[in-house]
């Protein structure tokens, strides 16, 4: 049976979903910008809808005579600070990482070229000797090609999301003054147009390249969507430094701020005197969200051409079915009208009118978006696919209903789902287990770390069975396709979790330059509201990360093994055994690496901060300035001098262990990799976001439990601000960073399977 949508009515879906969703982010932005930073009162905007948006509200603290215009100016001040601080450490980032592109862009062509010795001649296809396919220095040169695309597209989805978050940081702030909804909707539109910026892009630089190199590789599909595997690579390649680096950045802040200056010196969380307090701001900008746009870039991908290579050579392929070759940037096209849709509920549909709505406003944005996007993958699985077709799997087709593979995306789509919320019951501060961990400090700080380990233990149970789950269904129904089109169903939402994960640092900022501004107790105890539901919608998004790149490793891996033409892992061999000891060991090495280069980093922020308190006269008093860009410059150097070594630890383990090892041995690394990766990734995440929120908790004192262990400055306070330190690496560097390391291996060891399978192995031929 034919398919319903024709190949060039998908020439044109792909790209107008693309396009309005760069749009619909354009238009969020540009509503944010009416927001004005500036001191002098403007004439307010006529429309039926823009005392929605609260431009020209008053100003519930004009009443009060606090609205000085002194207060606008220093927001606009801080403000500034932290979007120069953010685009200096970026921009310093990208060269050290501009150079690491050109080296790897280098091998990857000189790796895959060799496989054939740069022969030019077409040569057999690997799946059908009968045909001829393009020579393999066609594909060492279209990968190459492609990894520059994807890596500079994950570096520009960091940068935009960056820019938009520190453009609306202090425009949250002064909304906060008319009231928690609206300063709500300026933070969340401001999310909504990173989310909608980075899914629009992926989708639309993935469906050009494969429409370019289609010109070149005419018939032979098979070679061209091993080629497109490049851009999967450069997206994680680049999320690993933006990730690490960013980590490393925010975490050295966060720590150098919070151990001198609430612990010992005893001023506010945000306080203008503490000299670490605008690199730390500076630091959720660099970290939380262009760490994490490019985090999750990568993962959608890689899942995107995970799903490509293994129909490449299933029936969609050697038919040519253009249509249901597509049909993962279908669903992605999909998820961008399901999200468009889910975000207006949020912006336009309801409004926020009370602290207690926040939480439950993003969670419902979660729901929605699952609800509407299961709708819209049966709509694409019935038009984009036949009734029944064939599917690759290890060696022989498989026949697979088109009912069958929707089942497939639907068990990533809810499996993501339920991860978020068994994340959010853990890490949120309204549940029993972080009130619990809050209840440790009343007998100090040795507590509280067991009680947050013991949490993070725990929290990882029903995500991994999730994830079993999901991994059972769709391997039985569709092999290897199956499990990559689940990963792709877990990030079919990815405009909307970027939306509610960008919200998060946004609000954070908002706090930071409430308190800097010296703004009332008022706007503070909003900002507040804002951040503590941003902290735990943060936890749901790292879930999701965590969650999709389990699926997505899983996928690449089942596509390298085909590849590589291994017909069976087995565990029982030496080879293979090694090989998955010392993978599950890896994660281990990169967590040891990575917070010990946050501690290094904090140890030189707290030296400096302790030295400016007690070196520059007028400082505790606040009649003098600190001096924050030395502060920010101990930051950007430390974060990029350590994101070198975990960095090349992840990229150097496949290309040893492939050419010395060979594809057995590296088969168990990955798979070793993934098994521990994922829950030592989900246990670190959700001990340190417990641990933080817990400390807000306290902080907050909202019930009469939380009364009886504040308030701030208490034993209990100072217990709980020593967890959420320790837990900053934790859930901010090293637990994030995992995910990229156990896909971002998996991802090279496939764009790289050509030549391991015929050169790799050198140890074993030579004894």
């Amino acid at each position: 049976m034919a398919v319903l949508l024709s190949t060039l009515a998908t020439e044109i879906v792909i790209p107008v979903a693309a396009f309005i969703g760069i749009v619909f982010s354009l238009v969020q932005w540009f509503i944010v910008s009416r927001v004005k930073v500036t001191p002098e009162r403007h004439a307010p905007p006529a429309g039926p809808n823009s005392n929605k948006n609260g431009f020209n509200d008053y100003l519930i603290e004009e009443e009060e005579g606090l609205h000085d215009q002194n207060v606008v100016a220093k927001c606009a001040e801080i403000q500034n600070a932290i979007s120069e601080g953010a685009t200096s450490f970026l921009f310093t980032e990208y060269q050290y990482v501009g150079v690491f592109m050109v080296v790897f862009a280098i091998l990857i062509f000189l790796f895959l070229g060799s496989v054939e010795g740069f022969s030019t001649k077409s040569q057999p296809c690997t799946y059908d000797a009968q045909r001829t396919c393009k020579p393999a220095l066609a594909t060492a040169v279209f990968s190459t090609v492609a990894f520059i695309l994807g890596g500079v597209t994950s570096i520009l989805s960091g940068f935009l999301g960056m820019k938009i978050a520190t453009y609306a940081n202090a425009r949250t702030t002064l909304e906060a003054r008319k009231g928690v909804g609206k300063a709500f909707i300026v933070a969340f539109r401001s999310g909504a147009v990173m989310g909608f910026l980075l899914a629009a892009n992926g989708l639309l630089v993935l469906y050009i390249t494969i429409n370019v190199f289609k010109v070149y590789y005419g018939d032979d599909w098979e070679g061209l969507f091993e080629s497109i595997t490049g851009y999967g690579l450069g997206g994680s390649a680049m999320a690993l430094f933006g990730r690490v680096g960013g980590g490393i950045y925010t975490k050295a802040a966060d720590v150098g701020a919070d151990l001198v200056g609430k612990v010992e010196r005893n001023i506010p969380e945000d306080d203008p005197r503490n000299p670490a307090v605008i690199a730390d701001n500076v630091g959720d900008n660099v970290g939380d969200i262009a760490g994490m746009g490019s985090d999750l870039f990568g993962s959608y991908a890689e899942s995107s051409c995970a799903a490509l290579v293994v129909a490449s050579i299933s029936s969609f392929g050697i038919n040519h079915e253009f249509t249901s070759m597509l049909y993962p940037l279908l669903i992605s096209s999909m998820g961008i009208l399901i999200c468009l849709i889910t975000t207006l509920f949020a912006t336009d549909f309801f409004e926020i009118k009370a602290v207690k709505e926040i939480e439950p406003a993003l969670k419902k944005q979660l729901i929605i978006s699952t609800v509407l996007m299961t709708v819209g993958i049966a709509i694409i699985s019935w038009i984009a696919l036949p009734s029944s077709f064939t599917i690759y799997n290890f060696g022989v087709q498989k026949v697979v209903k088109n009912w069958q593979l929707f089942l497939c995306v639907a068990v990533g789509l809810w499996a993501g789902l339920i991860i978020g919320f068994v994340t959010e019951y853990y890490t949120s501060n309204a549940y029993s287990p972080v009130q619990d961990v809050a209840d440790s400090c009343r007998t100090g700080a040795a507590t509280n770390v067991i009680f947050g380990l013991a949490l993070g233990y725990k929290s990882v149970i029903i995500p991994i069975f999730a994830i079993a789950v999901s991994i059972f269904v769709s391997f039985s129904f569709a092999a290897m396709y199956g499990i990559a089109v689940a990963a792709l169903g877990m990030l079919s939402t990815i405009a909307t979790g970027l939306a509610i994960d960008a919200y998060g640092p946004i609000s954070d900022n908002a706090g930071g330059i409430a308190e800097m501004a010296g703004m009332s107790h008022r706007i503070r105890e909003r900002t507040d509201a804002l951040d503590a539901a941003g902290n735990t919608t943060a936890a749901i998004g790292k879930g999701f990360a965590i969650g999709s790149a389990a699926l997505v490793s899983l996928a690449l891996f089942g596509a390298f093994v085909s590849r590589a033409a291994i017909s069976t892992v087995d565990v029982l061999t030496p080879k293979v055994f090694i090989g998955l000891i010392v993978g599950a060991m890896l994660p281990y090495w990169f967590s040891a690496m990575t917070m010990k280069s946050v501690g290094s980093a904090a140890l030189k922020m707290v030296e400096e901060v302790r030295r400016q308190f007690n070196t520059i006269p007028g400082l505790m008093e606040g009649t003098a300035k600190p001096d924050y860009a030395t502060c920010v410059k101990i930051s950007t150097d430390a974060s990029i001098k350590e994101m070198i070594p975990p960095g090349a630890l992840v990229i150097l383990t496949p290309l040893i262990v492939g050419t010395l090892f060979g594809v057995e041995t590296l088969s168990g690394v990955l798979a070793g990799s993934l098994v521990s990766g994922v829950q030592v990734a989900i246990s670190a995440s959700n001990t340190g976001g417990a641990w933080d929120n817990a400390k807000k908790y306290i902080e907050a004192g909202a019930s009469e439990h939380a009364r009886t262990l504040g308030p701030k400055g208490s034993d209990p306070h100072k217990a709980a601000v020593i967890g959420d330190t320790i837990g900053d690496p934790l859930k901010d560097t090293s637990g994030p960073s995992l995910n990229i390391l156990i896909k971002l291996m998996a991802v090279e060891s496939l764009v790289f399977a050509p030549f391991f399978a015929t050169h790799g192995g050198l140890l074993f031929k030579i004894f």
